[in-house]
């Protein structure tokens, strides 16, 4: 132990496996106690207390912190010195006052999971999108959050992003660079999410949208793209585009519905121009399905509980039909997308 010491005090690089985990949790603390062995603490509990703060002092000593738990205290605010946590992993301080995060947060550049949910928060910091780029995981739901800032959309890394019990009017709008996000959760925003931006489309690894009980009318055309997509769950919403009918068969025939629209046979261009070109640089339309399964199949994993989550397949079989090369040819008017034409028919329509 004198040798660990002796390390810790020259700051010599110390195994993780070496470092010690304390645990102060549920023990009714005020205060932090101040006899801990800061140097060799690589993981600190202190969750399910009455702290009120956290001594700038003591996380300005933890240098070798991998995992710190603050949640369910009185936090009002988190000391600027937490941006010395250079190895800090894992930051729960979830079950607190919390009204914003200090800016010092996007020095933790070591940063993979940050939950902050069930707090106060009404923002987050501006540029905590680019800093912090091995972040994973962010869950910030049942807060105040108005938006996301736009440096979001440049979280590489992200695989969850959780927002979902906010007060979010919008997303940001160039959500294509999140190509490792396989879950996305905004549900439950209510009156204030209205739309959603066409770059979901471009999330070629989204696996889970959850976009239920807000009050979008219609969704992006550019989500009949996302190839790997699994679960969408639309419920509580006002949908018109596609209508319900629709929503209830399966996902398959969500997705066949939104091909549709990307190739204009209802009259109505909603997507830029712009967009088809990103769909085809990120390969949206490009793929098979791995399963056979007819439209509304008991096999296609459909299922419509009380919550109305849409599990199937990711994306129409025969997707070649979708390509560029078809959809924007001038020889073929691609009837089978007609609206005439009911969803069995769609798979009767001959094309070449």
């Amino acid at each position: 132990m004198e040798m660990k010491k002796s390390a810790g005090r020259k700051g010599q690089q110390i195994p993780e496996h070496q470092l010690e985990t304390v645990d102060l949790s549920g023990l009714a603390l005020d205060v932090v106690p101040n006899s801990l062995n800061i140097a060799m603490i690589g993981k600190l509990d202190l969750s399910n207390n009455n702290l009120e703060s956290i001594p700038e002092s003591l996380t300005a000593r933890l240098l070798n912190l991998v995992v710190l738990g603050l949640h369910s205290n009185q936090l009002k605010t988190l000391p600027n010195s937490i941006g010395c946590l250079s190895k800090l992993k894992i930051l729960n301080v979830s079950g607190n006052l919390l009204e914003s995060l200090p800016k010092t947060i996007e020095d933790c550049r070591s940063l993979e999971e940050l939950n902050a949910n069930f707090n106060k928060l009404t923002k987050l910091p501006d540029t905590i999108g680019f800093e912090l780029v091995n972040l994973k995981k962010l869950s910030v739901n049942s807060n105040r959050l108005v938006a996301l800032p736009y440096s979001t959309s440049h979280l590489t890394a992200l695989r969850v992003l959780d927002a979902r019990l906010n007060c979010l009017r919008s997303l940001p709008e160039d959500m294509e660079n999140l190509t490792n996000l396989e879950i996305l959760n905004v549900s439950q925003n209510f009156q204030h999410l209205v739309s959603l931006p066409y770059s979901l489309g471009l999330l070629t690894s989204l696996q889970e949208l959850d976009v239920s009980y807000n009050r979008i009318q219609t969704l992006p055309n550019s989500l009949g793209c996302l190839k790997n997509l699994k679960k969408l769950c639309v419920e509580g919403n006002p949908l018109v585009c596609p209508p319900m009918e629709v929503v209830e068969q399966s996902l398959e025939a969500v997705m066949i519905y939104l091909c549709g629209r990307i190739n204009g046979s209802d009259g109505e261009r909603t997507m830029k121009r712009s967009w088809f070109g990103k769909l085809v640089k990120y390969s949206t339309f490009n793929g098979f399905m791995n399963q056979k399964v007819g439209v509304g199949s008991p096999e296609d994993g459909f299922s419509f509980s009380d919550y109305r989550s849409i599990d199937g397949l990711a994306t129409p079989r025969h997707i070649s039909m979708f390509s560029p090369r078809r959809i924007f040819s001038p020889k073929r008017s691609f009837a089978i997308f007609s609206p005439k034409n009911s969803p069995t028919r769609l798979w009767q329509g001959r094309h070449n």
